[in-house]
């Protein structure tokens, strides 16, 4: 396994650069879709985006970077990582929740239950941007070892 690292450790960040996107781009579609009205063209081509996004890109993504991520520290040694690691599966599990809120939300809008407005997904829009930060300066930085 170890002779495949390099790239189990490439497509780990691969994968959380398209889950992010997705996760990103997601609030971003929510706020436009507020804008559209209930039944109206628009409405419906902001639900196939949304659908697609979620299915096709982003909910993929994140498996994959839970399945390369956790390979890379199987490879590394789980008793060599430091409190940096816990602090990051930490911020990886609020993205996953986040996620997770998405999801909820796009099957809120394909049922014309939308309960938010544009303010929320524009304030939605910039958490998990915290959490990814905290992730990355623990794995770059790792202020804790």
């Amino acid at each position: 396994m170890e002779n495949y690292f390099l790239w189990y450790k490439a497509i780990h960040v691969i994968a959380v650069i398209c889950w992010m996107a997705g996760i990103f781009y997601m609030p971003r579609l929510f706020v436009y879709h507020c804008r559209a009205v209930p039944g109206s063209e628009m409405d419906e081509v902001f639900k196939v985006m949304e659908r697609r996004l979620l299915r096709i890109i982003t909910t993929p993504a994140m498996i994959a970077t839970y399945v390369f991520g956790l390979l890379v520290a199987y490879v590394y040694g789980f008793v060599a990582l430091g409190w940096w690691f816990y602090i990051k599966i930490l911020a990886i599990l609020v993205l996953t929740a986040f996620h997770g809120l998405q999801a909820k939300w796009m099957k809120d809008f394909a049922c014309g239950k939308n309960k938010h407005s544009e303010k929320f997904y524009r304030i939605m829009n910039e958490v998990p941007v915290v959490f990814m930060i905290i992730a990355v300066v623990m794995v770059v930085v790792k202020p804790f070892e």
